[in-house]
């Protein structure tokens, strides 16, 4: 029996701070990875950096850590992350929205997710939001199974919702009031 086995594994879920940004990238790596588009990954940590530790932050980010007794020999701190911001519904008020969840293949099953998923959601009850939104890959079952589980909703399979997105160049020929081809 291992040392992780004989005793839970020590984690610890803290805020992200900016000397941890180039942890958070592999992992954000690893997840494209994971879903199958590495190539889409364009930000860097220094991106990742500035773009969460400014005057106006656009996202915030809470990462799960583990103590030194339990990383391999040259295994990384931090091993999952949920990364989050603030959104806002004309119908609902305010909304948290948890644009990712993961946690390393090795370090799964042993709740970090659920309290990564957790610590979010209470931070937006301590805000006064009305919801938590997410979007989840169609092929991924195992990852809509644990939202189900845990009370989400698929708003596609009940309400039919589409998610659309603006690539840069379709969103600068938007703001420059030109048509779409």
């Amino acid at each position: 029996m291992s040392a992780q086995q004989a005793r839970p594994l020590a984690v610890s879920i803290r805020p992200c701070c900016a000397q941890d940004c180039a942890q958070v990238m592999r992992l954000i790596r690893e997840l494209a990875e994971f879903e199958k588009v590495p190539e889409q990954v364009k930000i860097s940590d220094q991106g990742l950096c500035n773009d969460g530790f400014c005057d106006d932050p656009f996202y915030k980010c809470l990462v799960a850590e583990v103590q030194p007794e339990d990383r391999s020999k040259a295994g990384p701190a931090i091993v999952g992350y949920g990364l989050y911001f603030f959104t806002y519904s004309t119908w609902k008020g305010r909304n948290i929205y948890m644009e990712d969840l993961y946690v390393m293949p090795e370090f799964r099953g042993q709740g970090i997710g659920k309290r990564l998923m957790s610590r979010i959601a209470q931070i937006g009850v301590e805000k006064g939001c009305t919801q938590m939104k997410l979007s989840v890959l169609d092929w991924n079952r195992s990852a809509i199974d644990f939202y189900l589980s845990k009370g989400a909703v698929d708003l596609t399979a009940t309400e039919g919702w589409h998610v659309f997105r603006f690539e840069a160049e379709a969103m600068r020929q938007l703001a420059l009031g030109q048509p779409g081809e």
